[in-house]
């Protein structure tokens, strides 16, 4: 049976990236630098008037589990496309990086695939426009054990909490990783998840992960704080690894006794953010995976998202193996 360094559950969605300025987004009615969720009529609208449009494979989870493929581990991502255009370009590359695919496309009769419309500013700046189609109807049955169970780190994506179907699916992946002598977590993926969804983001964290991965925001949102050191208390004290990312301000990782506060490494100017919380969880999973200390891990992971906000696309570009030894990591 195949073992897998980091398995991934999320949304499998195609990012379409442009450039567009401040003036296109009040035109379009979009709203700067937040995601929104939109229904398919929506979704054509904006996806005809991208131009020069960038096509990736994505999702939050998605996006880690290539950056922790590109980097030489056994990955494996599990999400629903419809067999279509954008669902085969979906699966075909995921294939193509050397993702094991755990899915194949839905035959016709169910919702289109996923995509996310992303509008890029001058500043850097992302505005993201999901359609969220066929990857939200994600259930145990497309969870198979035989792939959960031989997960060294469990990865679930916060996006997915908003259907019933989705939960179960993920405590019961959480399990069967844990009982394969696994660790489990989640990307908290953004604050209007937990607001949506508090009591079950928390129930899970006590009971059911051995780490949550979450921005300032995310993190105070758990515990509807502005006070951003309780938040991290109280989370750390839930959850074996408490992994708080602070932008320019690096990030805090807290574990039982354990704190490790890592700056940001020196400032780059952001072409775009789309994609820094998926490298930085990337570069932080690498690290844990091939027991790295905590300082290394959130090191390894400020890199990553440091790399991808250099470029469009929210996968790195260089090698980022060659990095982490330059810089005397590994």
């Amino acid at each position: 049976m195949k073992t897998y360094d980091l398995v991934g559950i999320g949304n499998a969605v195609v990012d379409v990236i442009t450039h567009a300025d401040d003036s296109f987004l009040g035109h379009m009615g979009i709203e700067k630098g937040i995601m929104q969720l939109i229904e398919q009529d929506r979704a054509e609208v904006l996806y005809g008037s991208m131009k020069d449009r960038l096509q990736t494979p994505g999702g939050a989870v998605a996006n880690t589990i290539a950056g922790v493929g590109a980097l030489g581990l056994q990955t494996a991502f599990i999400g629903r496309v419809r067999d279509d255009t954008l669902g085969n370009f979906y699966a075909d590359a995921m294939i193509d990086n050397g993702i094991d695919f755990v899915n194949a496309p839905v035959p016709d009769g169910e919702l289109p695939t996923s995509r996310c419309m992303i509008f890029v500013t001058p500043d850097g700046e992302r505005s993201l426009n999901t359609y969220l189609g066929i990857s939200t109807g994600l259930s145990s049955r497309d969870v198979p054990q035989e792939v959960t169970g031989n997960a060294k780190i469990m990865l679930l994506e916060g996006y997915l909490f908003d259907r019933d179907e989705g939960k179960t699916a993920f405590r019961e992946a959480a399990r069967s990783a844990k009982a394969g002598g696994g660790k489990a977590g989640i990307a908290i993926s953004d604050p209007f998840c937990v607001e949506r969804h508090r009591a079950d983001f928390l129930q899970m964290i006590e009971h059911e992960l051995d780490f949550v991965i979450g921005n300032e925001l995310e993190i105070k949102s758990l515990f509807e704080t502005e006070d951003l050191e309780t938040a991290m208390a109280k989370t750390a004290a839930m959850c074996p690894t408490m992994v708080c990312t602070r932008g320019g301000d690096g990030v805090t990782v807290i574990q039982g006794a354990e704190r490790v506060d890592v700056p940001a490494p020196e400032r780059v100017v952001p072409v775009d953010a789309t994609g820094a919380g998926d490298q930085f969880a990337a570069g932080f999973l690498y690290g844990l995976a091939t027991g790295q200390s905590l300082e290394t891990c959130a090191r390894m992971g400020n890199l990553c998202a440091t790399e991808v906000i250099s470029h469009v696309g929210p996968r790195p570009q260089k090698d980022m193996m060659a990095e982490f030894k330059t810089l005397g990591l590994l």
